[in-house]
């Protein structure tokens, strides 16, 4: 039998080429920074969506602007922030401690101070930390004059509740605190230029 030679025909095997070595780092690399860009814009738009909520709050108590607060019974025209909801509680183990702080100064200022403070925060992108902190312990004191786990008020009507844990402070609490985490304020806010400031750098909880 002849042998032939066939210098033409190639083995089954092939060294990998180098440029399609290289696309699929590439795509994935792609990919990963387009992910990274639509979290950070997600969260971005969740922090000012959520700090328009808490800035809103304290406008609206301030002004009396019609939605929660009517027309001239705001803050400025001497009506109380916390009167109405802390001196309603109905059901809970502070109901009697909210009663006695309805309506005192010491109440409204810390209340309008910590809504201001942390709409501001949130819309601006800086101190997302502390909002975290501040809005947190704000959330689980409205949670507990609420008492979501009561079926029954203190009269013994029905409180309305649809959850026995878990109702709307409880979800901005958790945001508040994923937006920290996430350093949601480099995108469309000022996190970047905030967290340069020599006072900052040096208090990373000021982040």
């Amino acid at each position: 039998m002849a042998v032939h030679d066939h210098p033409h025909r190639h083995l089954g095997f092939r060294f990998p080429s180098r440029h399609r070595a290289g696309t699929a780092p590439a795509s994935a690399d792609a990919t990963t920074a387009v992910a990274t860009a639509t979290r950070a814009y997600v969260f971005a738009g969740l922090r000012l969506l959520t700090g328009f909520v808490f800035l809103w709050a304290f406008l609206d108590k301030t002004f009396g602007f019609g939605y929660a607060t009517g027309s001239g019974k705001g803050w400025i025209d001497g009506g109380s922030p916390t009167k109405g909801f802390l001196g309603g509680v109905a059901v809970g183990p502070m109901e009697s401690t909210f009663h006695d702080w309805a309506g005192a100064a010491w109440a409204d200022w810390l209340f309008m101070l910590g809504l201001l403070g942390i709409g501001v925060a949130l819309i601006a992108g800086i101190g997302l930390r502390l909002a975290a902190v501040a809005g947190t312990v704000m959330m689980a004191f409205m949670w507990i004059a609420e008492w979501p786990p009561a079926k029954h008020l203190s009269d013994g009507s029905a409180s309305m509740s649809t959850n026995p844990f878990a109702d709307y402070h409880l979800i901005y609490a958790i945001v508040l605190i994923a937006l920290a985490v996430a350093g949601a304020g480099a995108t469309w806010g000022l996190g970047k230029a905030w967290a340069r400031l020599p006072f900052v750098s040096r208090n990373r909880w000021l982040l």
